[in-house]
């Protein structure tokens, strides 16, 4: 067993050291993994998701990961693994992050003629995965590397897993976590996923919220009909679905499902603290949101609150004709998808049942409505009082040069839960996105000195949590 690294500051000072030397070197390896369009979803080439769990299975080894594997389920997008266990008696991490992206988008949207091929402007990448979630694991091999190329060890075990479906809904990761419990076992799990309050300012998530949605068909012919023809006596299943739709919110924009706010859990005192004293404001709020000027913040309450600690209701997509063949016709159908975010202690199957009745109570003019559950994700919360999270504060105040924040997150991560479950290990969520990274949209983009500071707080915080422990 090779002696682990040592923990004191000229240790974490050496490793640091290596990074900045090398720091064009690890943007390029980022880089690389980016040109690869991994985009999980279906209808998506799946060559391209195993070409890149291949490239980072690359990496892994290059960069000194022991044990470097692809691992593969039944029907699913392949995992990457890697380990260095080497230190003897030292902690053990379980490392996450995942190499699959959302799809472009709208490509006339970009401001590049490739989303893949990334482009430095302005102090930050863009291209889509820069940040969600590629960034993520060269925050983790990056302090892997700088750790062995200075002291030729680690001063802890590592255990590396970078996912290939998250995007897509992680469909296979409870059968994957039974698997391969105890290759995956470790003392506290690290998962870089999340964002950033703000630009330079370190954050840990402690709460996400969950997801309920559905898709939704009301139908009222057998096809469409003129209009004028027929207009006036004949339904328009259009105009039905937005009398359904206009029922599940008041006027505040509160959701309007009975009993749905019974089992929200309070914040306690120490929480509210922690939300008042975040550097934000309304108007600053808006503006990272991109509200229209003249529209209403909704909820009665700070903005973060509502977004993080209260359940919210959201139209995904809307569909009758379409804008391109717009014409002068009573639809014979119209389609919704719409989800509602749930917060803790908020019981999924609950809501799914309240908002399918709902849906399907009274149908205006006797449409027939039929609701199809797409998926469901559960709400996670940690009090985040582990020896991990002590050492994390440290690690990122020393890495950023700033006090980190604890915040919660209105997104839903549903492999949280299992994992942090599964392993029965505290899940630690530190991100390197930030309010203007765009994660899923257009522009996608990192801010490279978030990511040069989030690397240098990954590297501190392999020695501190052997000091907190």
């Amino acid at each position: 067993m090779t002696t682990p690294a040592p923990v004191d500051d000229k240790a974490i000072e050496k490793a640091l050291a290596h990074h900045g030397s090398h720091q064009a070197e690890y943007l390029e390896e980022l880089k690389k993994l980016v040109r690869i369009p991994s985009v999980s979803f279906e209808g998506f080439d799946k060559q391209q998701v195993r070409r890149s769990a291949e490239a980072t299975c690359d990496l892994m080894r290059r960069k000194g990961l022991q044990r470097v594997q692809m691992l593969e389920m039944p029907g699913a997008h392949p995992y990457a693994y890697g380990e260095w266990t080497q230190a003897a008696g030292r902690p053990t991490l379980l490392l996450y992050a995942h190499h699959d992206v959302q799809p472009a988008g709208e490509k006339e949207k970009w401001n590049q003629p490739d989303p893949f091929e990334p482009v430095e402007r302005a102090g930050r990448l863009f291209a889509r995965g820069a940040a969600d979630d590629k960034a993520g694991v060269l925050v983790h091999i990056a302090a892997i590397d700088c750790w062995l190329k200075a002291h030729g060890a680690l001063p802890v075990n590592v255990k590396m897993i970078v996912e290939g479906e998250e995007e897509a809904g992680s469909a296979s990761l409870p059968a994957f976590l039974k698997k391969h419990r105890d290759l995956l076992q470790a003392d506290a799990i690290v998962l870089t996923d999340t964002a950033n309050f703000d630009t330079g300012l370190p954050s840990i998530t402690t709460a996400l919220r969950g997801i309920v949605t559905v898709q939704v068909e009301v139908k009222a012919l057998k096809q469409p009909v003129h209009s004028g023809m027929w207009g006036g006596p004949v339904p328009d299943p259009t105009m039905a679905l937005c009398k359904i739709l206009a029922r599940l919110v008041k006027d505040d924009g509160s959701i309007n499902l009975p009993g749905i706010y019974e089992k929200v859990r309070p914040l306690t005192a120490e929480e509210k603290k922690s939300l008042a004293a975040l550097p934000t404001s309304e108007e600053l709020f808006r503006k990272q949101a991109g509200m229209l000027p003249g529209t209403q913040l909704l909820g009665g309450r700070p903005p973060w609150e509502m977004n993080w600690r209260q359940p919210s209701l959201a139209i995904n997509a809307i569909q009758a004709s379409s804008r391109r063949d717009a014409r002068n016709i009573i639809c014979d159908s119209a389609w919704v998808r719409l989800g509602i975010r749930t917060v803790p202690d908020m019981d999924v199957k609950e809501v799914r049942e309240k908002l399918v009745a709902a849906l399907q109570s009274d149908p205006p003019w006797g449409v027939k409505v039929e609701v199809t559950p797409e998926g469901d994700g559960g709400w996670w919360y940690t009090k985040g009082d582990a020896p991990a999270f002590r050492a994390a504060r440290k690690a990122l105040r020393d890495g950023y040069g700033k006090e980190p924040v604890t915040i919660g997150c209105g997104g839903s991560i549903p492999f949280v839960d299992p994992f942090s479950r599964e392993l029965g290990a505290p899940a630690l969520l530190i991100g390197v996105e930030d309010p203007y990274t765009n994660a899923h949209s257009e522009n996608e983009s990192l801010h490279l000195g978030d990511f040069s500071k989030a690397t240098h707080a990954a590297i501190r915080f392999y020695a501190e949590l052997v000091r907190a422990s």
